[in-house]
């Protein structure tokens, strides 16, 4: 059974990373729009989303300097935090760049293709390499029912394109106002509890309590009609860090559950072009799939709800695949 006071340093974490980011919200929001830093709308996109054309964007760091700022802080106790701090911030520069890019010299696209996968993979490379040659997590991988062995080289490939691949999709998955947030919050604290089970994870355990909290306290804006947008700056760092957190617990395949959505929306792009380019029809009204249920009709607060309900039942499923909660 888990036990915790209410000094324990998941809740302190979760808390300050909470307050925090409720304190950065009017700090950052008017700064931002001051700046002028506005999100652009697709045109092809659901008309209820011109609307939101201006919002302030880049709004992630609402949340990713109160994350940066817990993580630091317990960093003498754990210092195994800073290197998966650092690949969440990683992601989070390529993000800004990218962003900086849309709202300052007007490419609606920001990065190319070429170069944001350039340096997304640098950030992937460092971090695997950090994991092989300075931790055992590259020697082992749980796979749920099984007990199998990767090879280290055939793993440092692995971390790679998993982290490649669950980054995008967690990226993709912002699109709604709360949606990524949302999600990301049920799959924070998710983590928090595996962590609760090991001490070995005593820093993943701080790590992604301050991602929840931060989460949580971005919501109070970001909940529709949502006052700022995280932009790639906040939806990249949420995935280098939910990638980063199942590497080092040595269970990546676990967010194949636990991060469903993140799955689907990405599944849905990828299906969604390749079948435009092979038969020259589409299989959904519009890709990420969370824009396919606005085009049926849903409104934009109930995909988000049902999406991140969804999460919350993906999570109890890996919990008790784990069989964490079983004793």
């Amino acid at each position: 059974m888990l036990t915790f006071s209410l000094t324990s340093e998941h809740i302190l974490a979760f808390a300050a990373s909470f307050i925090l980011a409720l304190i950065a919200g009017p700090v950052c929001i008017p700064f931002l729009r001051r700046l002028k830093f506005g999100q652009t709308v697709r045109d092809d996109g659901p008309q209820t989303h011109l609307k939101k054309m201006g919002t302030p964007t880049i709004g992630g760091l609402i949340f990713i300097i109160p994350i940066s700022l817990v993580a630091v802080y317990y960093s003498p106790k754990y210092p195994e935090i800073i290197p998966v701090l650092l690949a969440a911030l990683g992601f989070a520069a390529v993000g800004f760049v990218d962003d900086f890019i849309k709202i300052v010299k007007r490419r609606k696209d920001g990065l190319y293709a070429g170069q944001k996968t350039f340096m997304q993979l640098i950030v992937c490379v460092a971090f695997s390499f950090y994991v092989m040659r300075y931790t055992d997590a590259g020697t082992s991988v749980l796979i749920p029912f099984t007990n199998i062995v990767i090879q280290p080289w055939l793993y440092f490939l692995f971390i790679i394109a998993f982290m490649y691949f669950f980054t995008n999709a967690v990226n993709l998955t912002d699109g709604l106002d709360g949606l990524c947030a949302g999600v990301t919050l049920v799959v924070a604290i998710f983590f928090t509890i595996c962590s609760l089970t090991n001490p070995e994870f005593g820093y993943i355990k701080v790590f992604s309590a301050a991602i929840a909290g931060g989460c949580l306290g971005f919501l109070a804006y970001n909940l529709h009609p949502a006052k700022v947008f995280m932009g790639d700056t906040g939806s990249l760092a949420l995935g280098g860090a939910v990638t980063a957190i199942v590497v080092m617990m040595r269970i990546p395949l676990i967010l194949v559950i636990v991060g469903g959505i993140y799955l689907i929306e990405a599944l849905s792009v990828i299906l969604q072009v390749g079948s435009f380019k092979l038969t020259g029809k589409r299989i959904f009204k519009m890709a990420p799939i969370h824009h396919h249920f606005e085009l049926l009709g849903w409104k934009e607060t109930k995909v988000v709800a049902v999406f991140i309900f969804i999460t919350v039942l993906l999570a109890i499923a890996s919990l008790v695949i784990l069989g964490i909660g079983n004793n």
